[in-house]
C-alpha cells in the first residue's frame, strides 16, 4: 500500500543552492514557520509528481551533522526523529570535497539518500568533468545533475525520488566507510553493547550511533544516557574506546574520524573527477582573489561600505526635499480648506506631520536595502563576513555577526531577524 504523502528532506551546505531547488520544486505551495523550540526558520512545501504527493522540507544549511550549531541540531533532529522517506543532499558540484563531507555522515545514518550535484554549469565552466555514475557506485547512492538557477534537472530529481522510495533504483546500496583497523575494532565493540537491546537498533543506525559516541557527541550521549542501565553500559564502552584510540593515535577520535572521511572523499574524487589542464580561473574566482585578498580585501570592503553610505545619504537628498515639500504643501492645503480647530490640528499636526516625518526617511531605507540586496545577490555579503571575522573577534563576535550589524543601519527589524543565522546565542 502506497503512503498518502512522501516526506522529502532537502539538506546541504550553505550556499549550495538548496533553497533555490526547494523553491523550484514547490513554487507557491509552501509555508514558513519556526522549528520547535528554536528561532531557526522552517520551510515546507508540497509538489505533485506522477500522481504522488511529496511533502518537501527545506532543512537549515549545515556543513556537518555534529550538532555544534542550532542549524546542525535542527537538521539532525529532523533526520533522526522524523525519519523522512528520502533525503536529498544538495551538493555544490564545483566544490565536491567540502560538500561530500556531509554526504558521508548521511550515508552513516543509513537514510535513503540522493545526491543532487547542483551548479553543474559552474563546475563545467571551471573545467570539472564529473563521472556521476561512478560516484553513485562508489557511494551507493543515485546521483542527479541539477542547475537550480535555471530550473534544470528538477523532473529528473523527482523521478529519482520516486524510484528510491519505491525501491526501484538499482544504484542504492548501503556502504560502510572504512576508518581503518583500530577504529573499526572500537566501533564494533560499541555496536556489540548497543545490540544487547535490539530496540535501539530499530530506532537508530547502530554504526552511526557508535561513531557519534566516539566523536564525543553531547546530544547523542544525552540520548543514550536516558536509556537506563543499557545506556550506562554503552557510554562506558564508548569512553573506554575513546581513551584507547587517543592513546593509539595520539589524537582524539573525532579528529581521526574527520581525517579518515576526507581521505575517503579524496580517494573517491580521484576516481570520478577530472579537471581540465586548460581550465582557467573563472571570473568569479578572479574577483574572489581580489575581494578576499589579505592585503586588498579590507580596503576594498571599506570602499564598498563608504560608497553605499555615500549613495544612501547624498543621492536621497533630492527625493527627501520633494517629500518634505509635498507634505508641507498638503498641510497648507488642508489648513486653507478647514477652519481652525480640533479637526484641523488632528489632520495637519497629527496625521500629515506624523506620516510625513516617517516617509521622509523612506528613500534612505530603500537605497540602503537595495545596496545590501546587491551585495547579497552577488555573494559579496558572505565574503564581507569572511573579511570582517578578524576585526569582529576584537569585540568578541564572529565575522557573520557583521551582517545583522550592517542591516541595523537601515532598520532594526530585519537586523534582529538576521541574528537567527548566528551560530551561538552569545553572538
Amino acid at each position: 500500500m502506497k503512503k498518502e504523502a512522501i516526506t522529502i528532506a532537502l539538506t546541504g551546505n550553505p550556499n549550495s543552492g538548496k533553497t533555490t531547488i526547494f523553491n523550484n520544486l514547490t513554487g507557491t505551495r509552501q509555508h514558513v514557520g519556526n522549528w520547535p523550540g528554536v528561532t531557526v526558520e522552517k520551510k515546507m512545501g508540497t509538489v505533485i509528481h506522477n500522481g504522488r504527493r511529496l511533502q518537501v522540507v527545506d532543512l537549515p544549511g549545515t556543513y556537518s551533522l555534529t550538532a555544534y550549531s542550532i542549524e546542525e541540531i535542527v537538521a539532525r533532529r529532523f533526520l533522526v526523529d522524523s525519519k523522512p522517506d528520502v533525503v536529498v543532499d544538495i551538493v555544490d558540484a564545483s566544490n565536491l570535497e567540502r560538500n561530500l563531507y556531509l554526504a558521508t555522515q548521511l550515508i552513516e545514518m543509513g537514510v535513503k539518500l540522493i545526491l543532487a550535484l547542483n551548479m553543474a554549469d559552474v563546475a563545467q565552466a571551471r573545467g570539472h568533468e564529473i563521472d556521476a555514475d561512478s560516484l553513485g557506485t562508489l557511494l551507493g547512492v543515485p546521483v542527479v545533475f541539477t542547475i537550480g538557477t535555471k530550473n534544470q534537472g528538477m523532473k529528473e530529481l523527482l523521478d529519482k525520488i520516486l524510484e528510491v522510495v519505491e525501491d526501484r533504483d538499482t544504484v542504492s546500496r548501503h556502504i560502510h566507510i572504512s576508518y581503518g583497523h583500530e577504529l573499526e575494532k572500537e566501533i564494533k565493540k560499541i555496536q556489540d553493547v548497543i545490540w544487547r537491546d535490539p530496540s535501539i537498533g530499530e530506532r537508530f543506525s547502530t554504526r552511526w550511533l557508535a561513531v557519534k559516541l566516539l566523536e564525543n557527541d553531547a546530544a547523542v550521549q544525552e540520548r543514550v544516557g536516558s536509556l537506563g542501565e543499557i545506556g550506562k553500559q554503552i557510554l562506558a564502552q564508548a569512553e573506554a574506546s575513546r581513551e584507547r584510540l587517543a592513546e593509539f593515535y595520539k589524537d582524539d577520535a573525532e579528529m581521526v574520524l574527520t581525517d579518515q572521511r576526507y581521505g575517503f572523499i579524496g580517494g573517491a574524487l580521484k576516481e570520478v573527477l577530472k579537471v581540465s589542464a586548460k581550465s582557467k580561473l573563472d571570473l568569479s574566482r578572479q574577483v574572489d582573489l581580489v575581494l578576499t585578498n589579505r592585503i586588498l580585501g579590507f580596503p576594498v570592503f571599506i570602499f564598498f561600505i563608504w560608497a553605499m553610505f555615500q549613495l544612501t545619504f547624498t543621492l536621497v537628498a533630492y527625493p527627501m526635499e520633494w517629500i518634505d515639500a509635498g507634505v508641507s504643501l498638503l498641510g497648507a492645503v488642508v489648513t486653507a480648506l478647514l477652519p481652525a480647530g480640533l479637526l484641523q490640528d488632528l489632520l495637519v499636526n497629527g496625521i500629515i506631520a506624523g506620516v510625513g516625518s516617517v516617509i521622509i526617511f523612506l528613500p534612505n531605507i530603500l537605497i540602503l536595502f537595495f545596496c545590501i540586496a546587491v551585495f547579497e545577490d552577488t555573494g559579496y555579503l558572505a565574503r564581507a563576513a569572511f573579511i570582517m571575522d578578524r576585526v569582529m573577534h576584537v569585540i568578541g563576535l564572529h565575522g557573520k555577526a557583521f551582517i545583522p550589524l550592517l542591516m541595523g543601519f537601515g532598520c532594526n527589524v530585519p537586523a534582529i531577524m538576521a541574528t537567527r543565522t548566528l551560530e551561538s546565542e552569545r553572538d
